[in-house]
């Protein structure tokens, strides 16, 4: 790695770095308070000397650029020791219907499920290079109205398009995403793309790698026709083009941080599409879009090829306007290509199929009734009865076990080492939102995080693993308002899965939504009771008329 600014060893692009031996016992004794210590005068003056030559051995690492792609030697695993897990993968079969066909009005071929495109193309009424026109147009015509595109994939589209087609005309059919146009969230590195991570001082980033999520979906037939917006570094909905809008309600954000991934599958301008959580980041835009946003167990999918935000939290998963879409993208795009460390590869046994009265479902009364969920949760408990279900009332563990901010120590400091050169070189002024909850103050604030305590946050985090899984391992799936307590920081932090699903709407007309959480590496479960809830009602299945 090269050497920066050799020849001016305090100054590093408009960053400091002062003569370490300028250090004082008063500096130390005013750090003592950050840290909630207090050492005697003896103390101080004795560690002194070890603080300053600390000091000087981090100005000398400083001094080498670390790439956002280079990984941590720790890598987190959501498996407790003692867990022994199922690793056997029994074949999964998908059907794709029989006598689907081109709809009178074309636009209506926008909110077609996975299956009755597949349909389509595999039973040649419709050509993917056809049908990804087709949705290319519609990104052009409405995407500027979301704000949710970064950039067209046209090329590559197109390509891989001509590909399927000459494919399943040659009898080679690779199921059922073969032909089928999707969209990436822009911080997954393509090769001949700009991959922006959202944000200004990367507009014009161009990584020369194909990520796993994009090898993935490219070796399933899939057809990349756009790179779409995130919220700046993966922060909300603000990206440097503006901000991406709630196809409900084009007055809002979609949330973030995968905003155009939601609005986009929402609105019916690609039929699926990626997004990343680290700690909502997919079910906070599938909520308020009203898309169904499938957050997978840590591990499931490789993140190879994408901005690292946390490696201990960040996680891949598909949105998408259905279980059963979310269940199909899921078969092929989860597993390993050995650059992660953190990536396994564990089975998918989805059938699709489930008797709710043979189940344990579970609901977190806990959290049912309070003035921060979005409304409609009773409803849903309803639904679940009148399927046969006998719901279990449950405490989710919460209080008393997530006693502080833990997720906050973690996403602090990972993420502000993350970007180390980002707040070390300046370049945090580039951004277009400076205040104070964005990422360049919180990277600089979190620098003052010690490693102390972010070690024992995670030492702290491992209890909080052992608790909840005590409790989530009883049950197939747990029923959770997606804004009730701290569930959604609880089950980021442990690794859980867990899938978001539109409810209905709310008094405001915005989309509301549950959360089913559940067992590690069981996706498929959770898959599958989410599929039975939205075979018995209508809200997965409306559309904003606007984009009809």
């Amino acid at each position: 790695m090269k050497k920066i600014f050799s020849s001016l060893p305090f100054i590093f692009f408009g960053a400091f770095s002062f003569a370490q031996d300028s250090i004082t016992v008063t500096d130390i004794r005013s750090d003592e308070k950050i840290i909630s210590l207090h050492f005697t005068a003896a103390k101080e003056d004795s560690l002194l000397g070890q603080v300053q030559d600390k000091a000087k051995e981090y100005d000398k690492m400083h001094r080498f650029s670390l790439d956002n792609s280079i990984p941590m030697t720790m890598a987190e695993s959501p498996v407790l020791p003692y867990m022994d897990l199922n690793k056997n993968q029994l074949p999964v079969k998908f059907n794709i219907p029989s006598g689907v066909n081109l709809p009178a009005n074309k636009n209506d071929l926008a909110f077609y499920s996975i299956p009755q495109l597949a349909s389509l193309i595999k039973n040649k009424k419709i050509s993917s290079v056809d049908l990804t026109k087709f949705f290319i147009d519609r990104l052009k015509k409405y995407g500027d109205t979301l704000q949710c595109v970064i950039s067209f994939t046209e090329d590559i589209a197109m390509k891989e398009a001509a590909q399927a087609d000459k494919e399943i005309a040659e009898g080679k059919y690779r199921g059922l995403l073969h032909g089928i146009p999707y969209g990436l969230k822009d911080l997954f590195a393509v090769k001949g793309t700009k991959t922006t991570w959202g944000a200004e001082p990367y507009k014009n980033q161009i990584i020369e790698t194909n990520s796993y999520a994009y090898t993935k979906l490219h070796n399933a037939g899939a057809v990349l026709i756009a790179k779409l917006t995130l919220g700046a570094l993966a922060m909300d909905d603000y990206w440097f083009g503006g901000r991406t809008k709630n196809p409900w309600n084009m007055l809002e954000g979609s949330s973030g941080s995968s905003a155009g991934s939601a609005a986009a599958t929402v609105a019916g301008l690609v039929p699926f599409a990626l997004g990343t959580e680290t700690y909502g980041s997919i079910i906070s835009p599938s909520t308020v879009c009203g898309a169904t946003g499938l957050r997978p167990t840590f591990g499931s999918v490789s993140r190879s090829g994408a901005m690292t935000l946390c490696w201990s939290l960040d996680k891949i998963g598909p949105i998408c306007r259905s279980a059963e879409d979310a269940a199909i993208v899921f078969y092929y795009l989860h597993g390993t290509d050995g650059k992660d460390a953190a990536a396994v590869n564990m089975p998918f046994n989805y059938t699709g199929k489930t008797d709710l009265s043979k189940m344990k479902i579970a609901y977190a009364k806990n959290y049912f009734g309070k003035k921060d969920t979005l409304g409609n949760e009773d409803a849903v408990l309803d639904v679940f009865r009148k399927l046969g279900a006998t719901l279990i009332p449950v405490n989710f563990p919460d209080s008393g076990i997530y006693k502080f901010d833990m997720i906050g120590i973690v996403i602090g400091s990972e993420s502000a080492a993350a970007f180390d050169g980002f707040t070390r070189t300046g370049l945090d002024d580039k951004m277009t939102r400076q205040g104070k909850g964005e990422w360049p103050n919180y990277f600089r604030a979190a620098r003052f995080i010690p490693a102390v305590e972010y070690i024992n946050a995670n030492r702290h985090r491992y209890t909080l693993m052992q608790k909840v899984n005590d409790v989530i391992e009883k049950y197939d799936v747990i029923i959770c308002p997606t804004w009730g307590g701290n569930q959604a920081a609880i089950t980021n932090l442990t690794g859980h899965p867990a899938i978001s699903l539109p409810t209905g709407f709310n008094k405001n007309h915005s989309p509301t939504s549950i959360t089913l959480v559940g067992k590690l590496y069981d996706e498929a479960t959770i898959l599958a009771i989410a599929k039975a809830y939205q075979d018995a009602t209508q809200w997965n299945k409306m559309h904003p008329d606007y984009f009809k």
